[in-house]
Parts: structure tokens; C-alpha cells; sequence
């Protein structure tokens, strides 16, 4: 074996250079975007209207595979707010934004989404 390449080998293998390794700064991992929150369609009834959070209270039907009907709180934007009330049906688009149930693109649904 060559003595400079032995001489490398060893250098490069010294508790220094461990050392010294173990602190240089590693390149960042390939920028990963955090996934969009999965949406599920929803279709219910308001049962109340929560102004201070510019909430809903959904009284929902069973969304398959995800949950059961129940009724839940879903945070709605402005516009939605505005536009609906108590016993209106509606449909949309919910999902977890950290602990916090959100309704999204939401619309008038048939009078027989009441329950």
C-alpha cells in the first residue's frame, strides 16, 4: 500500500478528525413541504352559531371511513359566517388544522339534509 494513501487513511481516521466531523454542519435534508391537511366532505345542519370563535356547531352526517355523525364545532371564514344560520343545510369541506375542526368552501345543500 501506498505510504501517502496509508498516511490519509490515518489522518482521516484520527479522534481529531471524528471529532471535528461530528461538528461540521451537515447539509439540510431536501426541503420537504408539510402535507396539506386531508379534506372529507361533509353535509349537516347547524344547530348553533358561535360568534366569539366564528364557529358553527354541525350537527354532520357520517363522513365513511372517517368519522361517525355526530356534532361538532368547525371554524368557517368570514364569508360563510355571514351567510348562514342557524337550521340551514350545508356542505363542505372539513378538516383538522391543528386542534381545530375547519369548514371550508361551504355551500347550501337540499332541504333534505336536514335531520
Amino acid at each position: 500500500m501506498n505510504l501517502r494513501l496509508l498516511a490519509a487513511i490515518l489522518l482521516a481516521t484520527s479522534p481529531a478528525a471524528l471529532i471535528a466531523a461530528e461538528k461540521s454542519p451537515t447539509p439540510p435534508a431536501a426541503a420537504e413541504a408539510p402535507a396539506a391537511p386531508k379534506r372529507h366532505p361533509l353535509r349537516g345542519v347547524i344547530t348553533s352559531v358561535i360568534a366569539d370563535k366564528s364557529a358553527f356547531m354541525v350537527k354532520h352526517e357520517e363522513i365513511p371511513g372517517v368519522m361517525r355523525a355526530m356534532t361538532m364545532l368547525f371554524k368557517v371564514d368570514e364569508a360563510a359566517f355571514k351567510a348562514f344560520k342557524v337550521g340551514d343545510a350545508l356542505t363542505g369541506l372539513m378538516f383538522r388544522q391543528g386542534n381545530t375542526w375547519v369548514l371550508e368552501e361551504v355551500k347550501p345543500a337540499a332541504a333534505a339534509a336536514k335531520k
